[in-house]
């Protein structure tokens, strides 16, 4: 009887909430005994267009290099920065 255990991104998704797109990252943690699964649990990240993408995986970074291009970082950088403003 043998456990494995295997990690995917099964779902990356771009949305835009009007001003500026973030990747919404589902990865799946998969729990097979001998080939079959008996386990599978999620977990669910965000990735803002002022991430550091060298901690992603790297098809989430692809996807995030071409969507993040330099108007959304700005646009990204301004909704923060009205954030901080009292």
């Amino acid at each position: 009887m043998a456990l494995t255990e295997q990690t995917l991104n099964d779902k990356i998704e771009v949305v835009n909430n009007g001003t500026f797109p973030v990747v919404q990252v589902r990865t799946a943690n998969i729990i097979k005994r001998d080939g079959e699964e008996i386990s599978r649990s999620f977990h669910r990240h965000v990735v803002a267009p002022d991430a550091v993408l060298d901690e992603e995986d790297a098809d989430v970074a692809d996807i995030c290099a071409s969507v993040f291009t330099q108007a959304v970082k700005d646009a990204y950088a301004a909704h923060v920065a009205a954030q901080e403003t009292p």
